[in-house]
């Protein structure tokens, strides 16, 4: 399965003690218990040799660590956490051969890391020293944050692929420093974040390790190295967009950061772990190379990739509460940037998609300068609510004034909380509220009262602060008048119109400034219940009552009709109602929109071939089709577009050996033999299903129906399937497996469907 919007998604376990997880002394005030880091890296020197065969799992790596006492206090041990794939066969302190213990340090019920403890010679405060740790790094299975293979293999931070002092998990911030990364990988391309000399990669930002191997065609644009998907047209063009869009990204971050030096700046496609960037490297799924423009997750992506060599890049963060400005200032700067780039409408809907993942968690979010990333919605609080945190501070002080104030703390080359907060002591009620308390806001409007020439709107908010919002009345008509209003905290209000026309809607906080817990009462009449509006026409639709559907569709659209996905709901609600020249229209809207979800993106093109379909142009609708299965974007769109080209008969032509490759496959599986069928997997991809296949299998029986090329060396092949397993009725089905070139053979890299019942 495919990793999308990588650092978006990342939350791991809830619960756990800090107390466990740092290399750390505990301070106890009267009032709290805090965690005081006694190691911090100044620098990391890695030497990586990938294995050199096909089936070899394991890497071998030295780590070099500068590490500096911060403590304030004389350190005699050392603690160093590392992936339980890790087998540390030496740990060298200061050229000295050092003994250490190892134990498990459980971080959640998914999580474990090692735990290595050494004895040293007492260090002063201030005092630094160095570690040589050599282990062999084991991958049992791929993955989007570690992966050992041939083709390409990678290793982000959150895989714990290296060794540390400070948990990734530590609530004032994970280790970052200063860099250098070597990977021996002949015949593949290195990249890392930094300058690249004889395969070496150092950067002098703060970063935490990581690298990427692959083959891939190189093109530099605008100062700007993107490495893309060889094999594919137009792709020279999608480049340049991409390029284009950092770069402008970078701009734009530069007015409220200051100027960045940082170089080079990098874009890499990769088939899993997109949507990670760190110190000018931003990894974006493959697939946007194959779709007809350039998505909003990907925008997102760039845009916080640019923000990133700023922000724990350039700029160091830490302290407690570091992840509302590692995440939420970076989104919330990326976010402005696309305001800026794509328009007020546009920037408005990303907006809603952050607001509507901090909703999901409003009601048992923590305070976010408590929370840690042990907590499983940190990421959906610091990320989310802290970009409207940092939204509402620059509105309260003005854009520029709120500028200044961050370009001239981060002029020292750090940041954190405290610094921030002093700085912005002018607004310490509204800081306060935001970084130190719950959500409990809940803004309410109720329905139109008139009397004489007024009508009066009764407001209340629950929130322990004063909220000063816009309103806004739409009348019959399409008239619209606004007036700024103040709600006190824990009050209630009234706002008052001047006018006789009858009031069709009225809304408070139009534009959703303040962090809430339910957005569905911002408007009167109520046309939900739900602070997700999507949720609302996809209820309807999901139980096929289309014309239902496209009215919940309309409303939405009538306040924000850039809102692509519900603009595909309403086409596919139109299409349930065969309406098809109404359906084409909403499609094409959504085609047209500068930055669509990619969901929107193939959703839309499932839903124009299946217009063309049933009005008998079927070349077109089969065109459609295949461009929506070669984009690799969403699951049940690629099944839709897939099941409606056969359904028309398309055919494709087979290579001779992809046949043999599933003639052999067939009878790997029904001879029971392990290792047979092992061969046809490359190591370690699907292992699971390899295994639950080996030794289980009466009868499996594959004909290649369809074959699509997605790259120079790889094909997602559709198959219909006959088979029986061991105790089992007989089945049948379609699946898709991607196949990929292993020199002269092709090898299993993955299933990517498999509808057998």
């Amino acid at each position: 399965m495919k990793i999308k919007n990588f650092l978006k998604t990342w939350t791991l376990g809830v619960g756990c003690l800090l107390l466990t997880l740092i290399s750390a002394t505990i301070s106890f005030g009267q009032d709290e218990v805090k965690a005081v880091t006694t190691w911090q890296v100044a620098k990391y020197d890695i030497d990586v040799t990938l294995p050199p065969g096909e089936r070899d799992r394991a890497a071998t790596v030295r780590a070099v660590l500068s590490i500096k006492n911060v403590s304030g206090k004389p350190a005699s041990s050392l603690t160093l956490r590392i992936s339980t794939s890790a087998d540390i066969t030496s740990l060298r302190i200061n050229d000295s051969a050092n003994e250490f213990s190892k134990s498990e340090e459980k971080v959640s019920p998914a999580v474990s890391l090692n735990r290595n403890v050494a004895r040293i010679p007492s260090v002063p405060a201030g005092g630094t020293i160095t570690a040589t740790v050599d282990y062999k790094l084991t991958v049992k299975d791929n993955s989007g944050t570690s992966a050992l293979s041939p083709i390409g293999s990678q290793m982000l931070p959150n895989s714990f692929w290296y060794p540390t002092p400070n948990s990734w998990f530590f609530g004032r911030g994970p280790d970052t420093a200063p860099i250098r990364i070597k990977v021996n990988s002949p015949g593949k391309t290195v990249v890392s974040a930094g300058t690249e000399s004889s395969s070496a990669f150092d950067s002098n930002a703060y970063g935490q390790p990581f690298f990427i191997t692959g083959d891939w065609e190189v093109i530099n644009s605008d100062g700007i190295q993107v490495y893309a998907p060889k094999g594919l047209p137009n792709t020279a063009k999608r480049a340049q967009e991409l390029a284009a869009l950092f770069k402008a990204a970078r701009d734009h971050a530069s007015t409220t950061l200051g100027s960045s030096s940082l170089s080079p700046l990098r874009i890499v496609a990769v088939h899993r772990g997109g949507g990670f960037a760190s110190n000018g490297v931003v990894l974006v799924d493959d697939g946007v190379f194959r779709r007809r423009s350039i998505d909003s997750l990907t925008a997102m992506n760039i845009a916080e990739g640019a923000v990133r060599t700023w922000v724990g890049g350039l700029i160091s963060v830490g302290g407690d509460g570091y992840g509302i400005i590692r995440e939420g200032l970076t989104r919330y700067v990326a976010t402005d940037f696309i305001e800026s780039r794509y328009g007020k409408e546009v920037a408005d809907v990303e907006r809603l998609r952050q607001r509507n993942a901090y909703a999901a968690i409003a009601r048992r979010d923590g305070a976010m300068l408590r929370i840690s990333p042990l907590d499983d919605l940190y990421y959906a609080s610091v990320a989310n609510k802290g970009a409207m945190a940092w939204r509402l501070i620059a509105k309260r002080i003005g854009k520029t004034e709120f500028s200044r104030i961050i370009a001239n703390n981060a002029k020292d080359g750090s940041l954190d909380m405290s610094e921030l907060r002093a700085a912005l002591s002018t607004s310490s009620e509204l800081t306060d509220y935001l970084f130190d308390q719950i959500t409990a806001m809940n803004l309410l409007i109720g329905l139109p009262q008139t009397a004489g020439g007024d009508v009066r709107f009764a407001v209340r908010n629950t929130g322990a602060i004063d909220a000063t919002v816009n309103v806004r009345v739409s009348l019959v008509g399409g008239q619209m008048m606004e007036a700024p209003t103040t709600v006190k905290a824990s009050s209630f209000g009234e706002v008052i119109f001047k006018t006789t026309a009858k009031v069709e809607r009225v809304e408070i906080d139009t534009d959703k400034f303040y962090p809430q817990i339910d957005y569905s009462d911002d408007i009167a009449p109520k046309e939900t219940s739900d602070s997700d509006p999507l949720l609302a026409v996809k209820r309807e639709f999901d139980r096929k009552d289309f014309s239902k559907a496209e009215a919940a569709a309309r409303v939405v659209l009538r306040s924000m009709p850039r809102f692509d996905d519900v603009r595909v709901l309403l086409g596919r609600s139109l299409l349930g109602l065969n309406r098809f020249a109404d359906a084409e229209k909403e499609f094409n809207a959504v085609l047209a929109e500068p930055l669509p979800t990619s969901r929107s993106l193939v959703w839309a093109n499932v839903g124009l071939a299946e217009a063309a379909a049933g009005q008998g142009k079927n070349d077109v609708a089969i065109s459609l089709a295949n461009s929506v299965i070669a984009a690799d974007t969403d699951f049940g769109a690629s099944f839709a577009a897939r099941t409606l080209r056969n359904k028309l008969g398309a055919a494709t032509s087979v290579d001779a050996a992809v046949k043999a490759f599933f003639a052999d496959f067939d009878r790997a599986a029904q001879s029971n033999r392990k290792a047979e069928l092992d061969a046809m997997f490359a190591a370690g991809e699907a292992a699971k299903f390899a295994s639950g296949i080996s030794g289980s299998t009466e009868t499996w029986q594959t004909q290649v129906r369809q074959v699509d090329n997605v790259g120079s060396d790889t094909l997602l092949v559709e198959v219909g399937l006959n088979i029986r397993m061991l105790t089992k009725e007989a089945e049948s089905g379609m699946a898709v497996y991607r196949l990929t070139r292993f020199g002269n053979n092709w090898r299993i890299t993955g299933v990517e469907m498999f509808e057998v019942r």
